[in-house]
């Protein structure tokens, strides 16, 4: 009898308790005007894994340099991309959300968006989980190659949420993903009809990161030379490396739309200021490129799942720009995953098999 008992009262606590799914993305202005970038520039640039320098050089290089003036350039170049129901990346976002909520509605999974910098934030998508007292979340830092700036400070961002919660709930988050055959699976299936029309190039574009932030990636302190032959390709010692990692993507994407080597490049756009960055930049790469006779380029960008102000205005229209000033006749933009139907079942994939571990 006591044995039922406690197995009716396990059942009872197993029926109660509900599973949430979190999607997190780094953010965006909440409007293309200089002061909603602003608070946006200012809430993503004092993160110390972002700017990671001094607390006082971060300091007067966010209020004396960055924030005076950035902001201004950013907004007209949000207003470039602006779609009627907000930024792009919140929009295809928020579809993405939507359609995981149908996927998962029948086993009464709770799904919700928090975005590191601006609305809605992952304090907000706490929030709403818990009322629906989700006690087990599995989180998806949407963010497919590693760097401490985006997937660290995703995962820093969230802990710091539920550090002081009396009953924290069991997290589950996703690792990188940018080796998963399901996700190269999916950007080949987004890029195959521009691959069909035989671009004279096809090139990969990752943001870029300071060249200090893969030595801090290298635990030998031995790998890492600053230059393409330790990232090329992937092993051991450079597993944590965010380049290598892009350099991996690159090349299974490549291999899966059947581009021999000399039709595909890698380069790396996003760069500021005067330190050195992750090589070739991608401005530079492309005027060389259109300099040596390219006419016609298609351009992944797969450290993005979402389009967003640096793949549909840095590449599709800056990049597009100056690949034309150079020499070049056609620069496309493969659309980022979004809300593709081939990325909503790579993600519903993902997300089972976490269910089920």
């Amino acid at each position: 009898m006591n044995n039922n008992l406690q197995n009716s009262n396990e059942q009872t606590a197993a029926n109660k308790s509900r599973t949430g799914i979190l999607l997190i993305n780094l953010g965006t202005p909440d409007a293309p005007r200089t002061p909603e970038v602003r608070a946006y520039l200012r809430a993503l640039l004092s993160s110390d894994r972002v700017l990671d320098i001094n607390p006082v050089g971060r300091w007067l290089l966010l209020n004396l340099i960055i924030l005076p003036f950035r902001p201004r350039k950013s907004a007209k170049a949000y207003r470039e991309i602006w779609m009627e129901d907000g930024s792009p990346l919140l929009v295809y976002s928020q579809k993405l959300k939507d359609t995981l909520i149908e996927h998962f509605s029948e086993e009464n999974i709770s799904v919700e968006l928090g975005m590191q910098c601006g609305n809605p934030s992952i304090k907000s998508a706490v929030d709403r989980l818990r009322k629906e007292e989700c006690d087990r979340i599995i989180v998806f830092p949407m963010y497919p190659q590693y760097s401490s700036s985006t997937y660290g400070s995703a995962v820093e961002d969230l802990y710091k949420e539920i550090l002081h919660d009396w009953n924290m709930p069991q997290l589950q988050i996703i690792p990188p993903f940018f080796s998963d055959s399901r996700f190269i699976e999916a950007w080949a299936k987004v890029g195959s009809p521009f691959i069909e029309n035989k671009p004279d190039h096809v090139l990969f574009s990752f943001h870029s990161l300071p060249i200090r932030h893969l030595e801090k990636s290298d635990p030998s302190g031995n790998w890492c030379k600053n230059n393409h032959e330790c990232c090329i390709e992937l092993v051991n010692e450079n597993r944590n490396c965010y380049s290598a990692q892009c350099f991996h993507t690159a090349k299974l994407i490549a291999e899966r739309c059947n581009l021999s080597e000399e039709k595909w490049s890698v380069s790396f756009q996003s760069r500021f200021g005067r330190e050195e960055w992750i090589k070739p930049d991608t401005e530079k790469h492309l005027a060389r490129l259109a300099e040596n006779g390219v006419k016609r380029v298609v351009v992944f960008c797969p450290a993005f799942v979402s389009d967003c102000l640096e793949t549909l205005e840095e590449i599709g229209i800056r990049a597009a720009e100056h690949f034309r000033k150079h020499g070049g006749e056609e620069l496309k933009l493969i659309p980022s995953l979004n809300d593709h139907p081939e990325w909503v079942h790579t993600l519903t994939s993902i997300i089972r098999q976490q269910l089920a571990g």
